[in-house]
């Protein structure tokens, strides 16, 4: 599903919330620390392509209905608006699981400003979604994750990295990470 995207000739603004926010893949003029509300960040997709297979599905974020996620959000040229929607939408939507959307997003060194942002929304209907797991069930798929793009143990460590540089904890995140350190550093030792 894609958000009807308009081409009025200005700048694009792209929310990130996860490996968008460490690893873009696209120009942009203007990042800024920002904030989605009506959605928080959650580690509810299952990866059969970037972080998993079908086989031994990874875990991967998403944004799922209710509260409000701290990211970043990027702004494109709008002559490369068309060249940045068209990567995004090879990168997230190669099995569809995300709902592409316009939604407002706030700028936090502006509270007062406000943009409209393309965002990723996960399809709560898609065979990826995994809905609300426990800490155990998100290290299982975790732990087990490789795909295309790598390990799922690096994603999540990175995303954590990149939260912290912002300046914030995301609690569930960071509990995940210090559970995944831990077992790699006893694993090591």
């Amino acid at each position: 599903m894609t958000a009807n995207i308009e081409q009025n000739g200005e700048d694009l603004w792209v929310f990130a919330y996860g490996s968008l926010m460490w690893r873009p893949g696209f120009d942009f003029l203007d990042r800024r620390p920002a904030r989605l509300v009506g959605a928080h960040r959650a580690l509810c997709v299952y990866s059969f392509v970037h972080r998993g297979t079908p086989e031994k599905p990874g875990l991967v974020l998403g944004l799922d209905r209710g509260g409000n996620c701290r990211g970043i959000a990027y702004r494109v040229a709008a002559g490369k608006r068309d060249a940045t929607i068209a990567y995004l939408r090879e990168r997230e939507q190669v099995t569809m699981v995300y709902r592409e959307a316009m939604r407002s997003v706030w700028l936090d060194d502006d509270p007062q400003q406000r943009v409209p942002a393309l965002c990723y929304l996960v399809d709560r209907g898609h065979e990826q979604y995994a809905g609300p797991l426990t800490l155990e069930q998100q290290l299982h798929f975790v732990r087990q994750g490789h795909g295309r793009s790598g390990n799922n143990r690096d994603y999540v460590l990175a995303t954590v990295q990149e939260i912290e540089r912002q300046g914030y904890r995301d609690a569930e995140l960071h509990l995940l990470a210090e559970r995944l350190k831990g077992a790699h550093e006893t694993a090591a030792g």
